[in-house]
């Protein structure tokens, strides 16, 4: 017998089970999948979205919205810890959606991603304290603005990296923190253009 993968890899003859056990062991791990949806911007769409997520009590990590590269398109990127078989299912509900346009889903190494932070800190911390200094200096951080009360960082990286940071200005005397979601772009083509002319032809 053969096994065909969502993605169209097939496999050959399988006597005893083993490459079918390995793909079903591997579709049932759970991991981090960025959820890419091209839609018109209308109102209530992003509650229907999250409506999707929370019928099946999975947790959004992550989701922003911004324009894409096509004019009067918008792009919500979405970050969730589900296995293979529950991301193909959700990404398929979300193109029901009326207004979604297209819907694609990726694992962190079939894309480039980052996120960015702001830190605000005690002012008295970066005068008096010379290791904060270089904790600045070693994160690649960027002093965005210093007052006399106050001064903000900006880092720009993964994960990681903004939690990193995170942990060491704590002790500082951090005022304020925010880290937005990620953002994200695929390895490989997403022929967002071809679906567009899809729906245009329908």
């Amino acid at each position: 017998r053969s096994l065909c993968r969502e993605r169209g890899e097939c496999f050959s003859d399988d006597p005893i089970g083993i490459i079918s056990f390995r793909y079903q062991v591997g579709i049932m791990k759970q991991k981090d999948y960025t959820i890419s949806i091209y839609t018109e911007n209308n109102v209530g769409l992003l509650n229907r979205i999250s409506a999707i997520f929370l019928k099946r009590h999975i947790n959004i990590r992550s989701v922003t919205s911004s324009e894409s590269e096509i004019p009067n398109i918008y792009r919500f990127i979405i970050v969730v810890n589900v296995d293979g078989e529950q991301i193909i299912k959700l990404v398929k509900q979300i193109e029901k959606q009326i207004e979604v346009i297209a819907a694609f889903y990726h694992t962190d190494e079939e894309t480039i991603y980052l996120e960015t932070a702001l830190y605000k800190v005690n002012s008295k911390s970066l005068f008096e304290e010379r290791q904060i200094q270089n904790i600045i200096k070693e994160s690649r951080a960027n002093m965005v603005t210093v007052k006399p009360e106050y001064f903000v960082i900006e880092k720009t990286g993964w994960r990681e990296e903004t939690e990193d940071l995170y942990q060491k200005l704590k002790k500082y005397g951090l005022l304020q923190f925010v880290r937005s979601g990620r953002i994200s772009v695929s390895k490989s083509s997403m022929e967002i253009s071809k679906h567009l002319k899809n729906n245009e032809n329908e």
